[in-house]
């Protein structure tokens, strides 16, 4: 990605992480702030991916009432990095688990 094509993403008050993950990690976006703000969940989900160095993966857990994240997050992912979310299950209390290995 160059520099004109990075959009700087940390524009939550309270955000997702402040930390680079040299690792795969899980981004917790199943708080109850998430539950009906589907744009505060792509933001700090787009945050993740941000912190997450090639060669990883994240998790991104989103609440269950915002319904399958297909429906709101993989096309700002696919937009924004050209990677392929994929859809790993539901949890036993409703939210979703997507995963998206940085390349």
């Amino acid at each position: 990605m160059s520099e004109t094509d990075h959009h700087d993403h940390d524009e939550t008050a309270e955000p997702i992480t402040d930390e680079v993950h040299d690792n795969s990690w899980s981004a917790n976006l199943e708080k109850p702030k998430y539950a009906d703000d589907p744009e505060l969940a792509v933001r700090d989900a787009l945050v993740a991916i941000d912190h997450t160095t090639p060669g990883n993966h994240v998790n991104l857990v989103t609440h269950g009432d915002l319904g399958h994240p297909e429906e709101f997050l993989y096309d700002p992912i696919e937009r924004e990095y050209g990677l392929d979310p994929e859809y790993v299950e539901q949890c036993g209390c409703g939210g979703h688990v997507t995963r998206v290995r940085v390349a």
